[in-house]
């Protein structure tokens, strides 16, 4: 397969082949091509482009039919499962709706037939709740298997899943990939996954394609390609995703942030129509401390609690009980945020591309958090130049537009942002969760080197355990809106205490020791 969009070539003589029942996984880092393949294999490339080559699903050509017969052949044939499950579903229709669809666009069925089975279909993929529920009432976990459920309703032949777990934790993470391992030994349906995790990939498929640059550079079954890695690319690959970060040590401080014993409510729906709401507690007296320098890794599964607590801390929500402050002055005061404590924090978010707006140069971007300044810098340009050089880019830039950069560039840029009113605690906010292995290893070593150069002090969030055991001195562990376990990161997760740690470290994939394959 051969594929150009305009005059650019995007894909490369790509060959793979995979046989029903099987379980291929395409891996490569971002623009590597993973993502235009599959598109390909559905038939639901870009305008102006052009390929060559064959596509074979049985003994279609899927280059050679036309768009009505891809109509017919996508869901009864062939599925795909994409990588943000919230921008894939209909907000304003019930989950049950959405998998009939596919049922009631393919068969000739009636519309309560079709629910049934659209019922059943979501009963399969572990979801035994009310179909008449909304995708904003589920959790991430929970979308997903709905995604999944409508790419099966039709038992295809073939399943894609893009991305399928990158924005899951590690629990919810370990459970899709098991179903889906289930769905493709029950219906003997063939699975294309595409993925950065590698170490999703060596648990999971029975062969690995390594795409670099629009090209595959290696293949074969999983066993024998991590044996015996033969493209250099491929062998950087799964040495980045091995990489620790070379951390300076701590160096002990005064109090910094202190979170006191603080509980969040938030109203639920009546029961009944003159009872009482009743409430839901996100956050269950919660309490620790960051020293002024320390690094703090928060973990737990979505819906833990971990988001309302981030947003309590940087003082966009109010606690019904309990106390923040940093550096001894509260972050709220008489119901408002108190904006001389809130313009000493700043937060890196998972998204580097929807942080920015894209009709703004960089330059604009990343001196943003000005505007919480009584004053802005006299010298706006020098500090604009010394922030971009400080996260590895150069003068120049600020001058471009953020869709100019890659991944792992943007995301530079939104630390630059951070880092420009040198706050005295930073939240990063899943921050490299999103990206691939190589540029995740450069983006944490680059963490690594600002401590090295300033006293960095960092709530560092994510479902990526060993990042988070990578880049932190202390770790907290959080379920159900509680502070379950916390202590030095290498402690907990080497001899983690609370039954619900262990449960995490059991769920995080793990690449296996090269020399034990």
């Amino acid at each position: 397969l051969t594929l150009a969009i305009g005059d650019t070539e995007i894909l490369h003589d790509v060959d793979l082949s995979m046989q029903a029942g099987e379980i291929a996984a395409i891996t490569g880092e971002s623009g590597s091509g993973k993502s235009m393949t599959a598109l390909s294999v559905m038939g639901l490339l870009p305008t102006g482009s052009k390929t060559t080559g064959r596509i074979m699903l049985d003994d279609t050509d899927i280059l050679d039919v036309t768009e009505k017969h891809l109509c017919t052949l996508r869901g009864n044939v062939m599925g795909m499962v994409f990588q943000e499950p919230m921008t894939a579903l209909n907000p304003v229709q019930t989950i049950g709706a959405q998998v009939a669809e596919t049922i009631l666009i393919h068969e000739g069925t009636t519309k309560a037939q079709a629910h049934a089975r659209a019922a059943d279909m979501l009963r399969k993929v572990g979801l035994d709740m009310s179909p008449n529920r909304y995708p904003h009432e589920l959790s991430g976990g929970q979308r997903q298997r709905v995604v999944i459920a409508m790419a099966i309703a039709l038992r295809p032949k073939l399943l894609i899943a893009d991305e399928p777990t990158t924005a899951l934790d590690v629990t919810t993470q370990a459970t899709i990939l098991d179903l889906l391992r289930d769905l493709v030994r029950e219906f003997e349906m063939g699975l294309l996954i595409i993925t950065h995790d590698l170490a999703v990939v060596a648990n999971i498929a029975d062969q690995i394609i390594v795409m670099q640059n629009g090209r595959v550079v290696e293949s074969g079954a999983t066993q024998t390609l991590l044996r015996n890695m033969q493209h250099p690319y491929t062998k950087a690959l799964f040495e980045a995703s091995r990489h620790r970060v070379d951390m300076p040590p701590k160096i002990a401080g005064d109090p910094l942030l202190n979170v006191k014993d603080v509980a969040r409510d938030y109203p639920m729906p009546r029961t009944t129509v003159f009872g009482k709401r009743p409430k839901f507690r996100a956050l269950d007296a919660i309490t620790f401390q960051i020293e002024q320098g320390e690094r703090v890794g928060l973990v737990g599964e979505s819906g833990c609690g971990k988001s309302t607590l981030t947003h309590a801390i940087l003082g966009l929500e109010d606690v019904q009980r309990g106390q923040i402050t940093l550096a001894g002055s509260p972050v709220f005061t008489d119901n408002r945020p108190n904006l001389s404590v809130r313009r000493r924090m700043q937060v890196v978010f998972q998204d580097p591309y929807s942080s920015f707006n894209p009709r703004h140069k960089v330059r604009r971007l990343i001196s943003e958090p000005w505007h919480l300044l009584p004053t802005p810098p006299a010298d706006a340009d020098a500090s604009i130049t010394r922030a971009l050089r400080e996260v590895g880019l150069q003068a120049g830039d600020a001058d471009k537009y953020i869709h100019e950069f890659s991944g792992g560039q943007r995301q530079r840029i939104a630390i630059a942002r951070a880092l420009i009113v040198e706050p005295d605690l930073i939240i990063f906010d899943e921050a490299v969760s999103a990206l691939d292995v190589s540029v995740r290893a450069q983006v944490l070593d680059l963490i690594a080197d600002l401590c090295r150069k300033r006293r960095l002090a960092y709530l560092f969030i994510s479902h990526d355990l060993a990042v988070v055991r990578g880049v932190t001195d202390r770790v907290l562990v959080m379920k159900a809106g509680q502070i379950v376990e916390q202590g030095d990161s290498e402690q907990v997760f080497t001899a983690p205490t609370h039954p619900y740690t262990k449960t995490l470290l059991a769920a995080a994939p793990r690449l296996p020791e090269l020399d034990k394959v």
